[in-house]
Formats: C-alpha cells, sequence, structure tokens
C-alpha cells in the first residue's frame, strides 16, 4: 500500500512537471516571435480589438510568453505565471473569434495553452519545482523559530514562576 501511494505521487509529480516544462518549452518561442518584429504584432492583433496602447500591450503579451514560460519551466511563481499565460490566451482566443469565427486550426493551439495554464493554476507546480523548495526551506525556518520561542517561554514562565516562589 505505502509503495503504491509512494509511486503514484512521484507519477502525479512527473505528470506535473513534464505539463509545465513543454507548456513553457513549446510557448516561449512564440514570444520572442513578438519581439521580432512588435509594430507588426500590434497591427496584426492589438489594434483591431481596438484596446489602448497597441505597442505596450504588445510588450506585455511578449513579455508574459516569455518571462511566464520559463516561470513555469523553473517552477517559481507558477500561478501566477500560468496566470499571466491564461489572460494572454484568453485575449488571444477571443481575437481568433472576434476575426476568423470559430476556425478551429487557429483555435487549437490557443486553446491547449489555455487548458495547460488552467490546470497548472489548479493543481499547482507539483514537487519537482522551485516553489516546492520555497515552501519546504520556509516551513523548517518556520518550525525552528517557533520551537526556540516556545523554549524561551518554557523558560521564562519557569524564572517567572520561581520568582513568585521566593
Amino acid at each position: 500500500m505505502l509503495k503504491s501511494i509512494l509511486i503514484e505521487s512521484i507519477f502525479k509529480d512527473l505528470a506535473i512537471l513534464s505539463l509545465r516544462v513543454f507548456t513553457g518549452a513549446l510557448l516561449i518561442h512564440h514570444g520572442f516571435e513578438k519581439l521580432n518584429d512588435i509594430n507588426n504584432f500590434a497591427d496584426a492583433f492589438v489594434r483591431p480589438l481596438h484596446l489602448p496602447f497597441p505597442v505596450t500591450l504588445s510588450y506585455l503579451v511578449a513579455g508574459s510568453e516569455i518571462g511566464g514560460s520559463w516561470l513555469l519551466i523553473l517552477g517559481l511563481g507558477t500561478r501566477i505565471a500560468a496566470i499571466a499565460i491564461l489572460g494572454t490566451m484568453s485575449v488571444a482566443i477571443y481575437h481568433a473569434i472576434a476575426t476568423s469565427g470559430f476556425n478551429i486550426y487557429l483555435l487549437e493551439l490557443l486553446a491547449l495553452y489555455f487548458a495547460s495554464a488552467f490546470s497548472i493554476i489548479l493543481i499547482g507546480p507539483g514537487k519537482f519545482s522551485a516553489d516546492f523548495l520555497i515552501k519546504e526551506i520556509l516551513k523548517r525556518k518556520t518550525k525552528t523559530l517557533n520551537s526556540v520561542v516556545s523554549q524561551k517561554l518554557l523558560i521564562n514562565n519557569s524564572l517567572s514562576s520561581e520568582n513568585k516562589i521566593s
């Protein structure tokens, strides 16, 4: 029983790791493509939506795809990175539907990135991530700090009870 629990946990965490790494590795080049010709991206995708500051928003999109991808790969700030990617994909899906209707060839890749980001938000980074390591380090420091504080309180209580007796 214990063996199956451990194996299930490892497989689950490996699945989450592969989802994070593949999503980040496959999405990152889209951000770099946008940076190569940011004005073209702004003209083709942001201006048709009549959003303000199209070039600035284009840099924001490229940044969320590049930065978010790196953060997913490392597992650092994983949910925040996935939220940024989810927001980017939501607007991209809206753009695709608004300009081309329900064209499956345009929507399928966007929907896969959307679903990946949404899944990562729901399940978290897993044990093979920087987020998990940071959480474990903070737990240990908190546990150590709590034991030191409780020891000092015990000492102070025993000293104050001795002073009351004498």
